[in-house]
């Protein structure tokens, strides 16, 4: 018996969830689970890769089927995705995997965001009347930190792998040298950007057709360049791509181009290891994403101020729920504004902003009957110790190792510069740095002095791959891209799965609200009852119905011996592939 396709009506437009033919429900003889809610999820009870490209969850879902770990096929779907999602697949970016190690019993954290230029100064992008000169900070050269993706994605392989690295590239390599056809996602995902691709001439080379289109629907479109730098990094790891020839045609573009990193940036460049950051909501243990990034703080952080409320009592998107919810993240997100940075150049304190003894204090801050304007929240008093987008995949395997990976090139499609001879695209990463601090960053979040621009440091990042444990054992792995979004993406998925007993697909499916302090805005996805945005309103909020979705999960469950795989519906192009 196999699911079949079926269409989901969700705020307000008609979607195609992936394809579900891929995985078997239980046979026959086996009892069969009721999942308990409207959306039902894509079952396996072998390995699952559940991404926001088919072609690369395919590939990934091979490698488990050779015989590979989860590792070996998150790394085969992250080089993938380079080829078949360009818009957040990369080499040029950076990003975080989280790795839960079944024969360990332990999870560890592979940080490989990009680093500032060694000649990165505190004031790059402002002009001569001290304020951002925006095109330079996410449109140039200068806006390249030095890249990630491939060191992290190599070290994860060499670690913690078991194929060797070349085995788990070539189908990637296969891909860009013999070519995809051109999806409906993939399609729509060049044209929404064409006007910025079509302003460098080596992107207009790797994205448009010889008669300066873009590819149409059904087209093959090959990618030489691409292919070649892949073979260099399956032949020679780490140097294949940060010395040799890929890392002379990265240096001749940053000197066309005016752009900052130099040889000695790529050849000190280092993926890192980190202890994850863990806390608990009632039963679960939530192990997240440490600094650089301020995901996996917050997300945690949030959880303990609302694990002080009856949440299932108050019913779930409710005008209460929300109103708690929201004013719990306006606390979370004014205290990122000050004390969240890269952990290797400014003291963060980790232990205090998850304390529950603090949270405590926050909780006792929050009105129920009256929304606290953001001019009233001031970031806490701790003790400190001495898409615009990006792209999320899990992976889980039959050996109970799990892997929540997200990376980025900063906005969709990076910089929109190409570098000649590679078929990469630069990151915009060091747009996430504070570029005047106190001021917004494109994600309208307000970062301190701590996220100032200098040379070798990592920026902020709100990247939060997730899992959640139960019993000990691994329950949901998950994560999501969206900016400023990502945090309170991945925090009402798994919030709706531990206070709400939701399934996978319906806690990813919920609508979404976010609130991030400032701008002063509680927005609301579509979906959510007017009656409930009502009293919002008459409790103070200033709701905002988001013209765009608020993320896109992508989820396992794992379940009473199952792979129960959600990829979020709100966009099109996600696939679940599981046997």
């Amino acid at each position: 018996m196999k699911l079949t396709r079926y269409l989901i009506i969700l705020l307000g437009v008609t979607l195609l969830p992936a394809p579900l033919a891929q995985a078997q429900v239980p046979a026959a003889e086996e009892p069969i689970i009721d999942f308990g809610s409207r959306f039902l999820p894509t079952v396996a009870r072998e390995g699952m890769v559940v991404g926001p490209e088919r072609l690369a969850a395919e590939i990934g879902l091979d490698v488990l089927r050779r015989g590979g770990n989860a590792v070996d096929s998150a790394v085969a779907t992250g080089f993938a995705l380079a080829v078949s999602y360009p818009r957040a697949g990369n080499l040029g970016g950076g990003g975080f995997m989280l790795v839960h190690l079944a024969e360990e019993d332990r999870q560890t954290l592979i940080d490989y965001r990009e680093t500032a230029p060694a000649s990165a100064t505190r004031d790059l992008f402002l002009n001569a009347q001290g304020e951002v000169d925006q095109r330079r900070a996410y449109f140039s050269h200068q806006s390249a930190g030095v890249p990630g993706t491939v060191a992290g994605l190599v070290l994860a392989q060499k670690r913690y792998g078991t194929l060797p690295l070349a085995e788990v590239m070539a189908p990637a390599i296969t891909l860009a040298r013999d070519g995809l056809e051109v999806s409906f996602a993939l399609n729509q995902e060049i044209t929404a950007r064409a006007e910025r691709l079509a302003t460098n001439a080596e992107a207009r080379k790797l994205f448009f057709d010889a008669e300066g289109r873009v590819p149409a629907i059904g087209a093959r479109w090959q990618q030489p360049d691409l292919a070649w730098t892949l073979e260099q990094i399956a032949r020679d790891g780490h140097e294949g791509f940060y010395a040799g020839e890929v890392a002379d045609r990265i240096l001749a573009e940053m000197k066309a181009g005016d752009g900052l990193i130099s040889r000695a940036d790529l050849a000190a460049y280092r993926a890192i290891e980190r202890e994850p950051v863990r806390g608990r909501y009632k039963d679960f243990e939530v192990v997240s994403t440490p600094p650089p990034s301020s995901g996996g703080i917050h997300i945690i952080q949030i959880l303990n101020i609302l694990e002080g409320y009856d949440l299932q009592a108050m019913g779930h998107n409710s005008a209460a729920y929300i109103h708690h919810l929201a004013e719990a993240m306006k606390l979370a997100y004014a205290d990122r504004s000050r004390y969240l940075a890269d952990p290797d150049f400014e003291p963060v304190p980790v232990g205090a902003l998850i304390d529950k003894a603090y949270a405590e204090r926050q909780r006792a801050l929050i009105k129920p009957g009256r929304a606290t304007p953001a001019t009233e929240i001031a970031p806490g008093n701790v003790l400190v110790d001495a898409s615009h987008d990006t792209t999320h995949y899990t992976v889980a395997d039959r050996f109970g190792n799990v892997v929540s990976n997200t990376y980025t090139l900063n906005f969709s499609f990076g910089s929109h510069i190409a570098v000649p001879g590679t078929g990469m695209l630069l990151n915009n990463e060091m747009a996430d740095f504070a570029a005047n601090p106190g001021q917004p960053n494109p994600f309208g979040l307000v970062e301190g002095e701590a996220n100032s621009i200098e040379g070798g440091k990592r920026p902020l990042s709100s990247m939060s791959p997730t899992m959640v444990f139960r019993g000990g054992k691994p329950w949901i792995a998950t994560g999501s891209p969206g900016g400023s979004l990502i945090i309170t993406s991945v925090l009402q998925t798994v919030l709706n799965a531990m206070a709400f007993d939701m399934n996978i697909a319906t806690a990813a499916a919920e609508p979404r609200v976010h609130h991030q302090w400032q701008p002063d805005k509680l927005v609301v996805e579509q979906g959510v009852s007017p009656d409930t945005l009502s009293l919002l309103r008459a409790l103070g909020h200033n709701v905002d119905i988001a013209g765009r979705t608020l993320g896109r999960t992508q989820s396992i469950m794992l379940e009473r011996g199952y792979l129960l795989g959600a990829t979020d519906t709100r966009r099109p192009g996600g696939y679940v592939a599981g046997y």
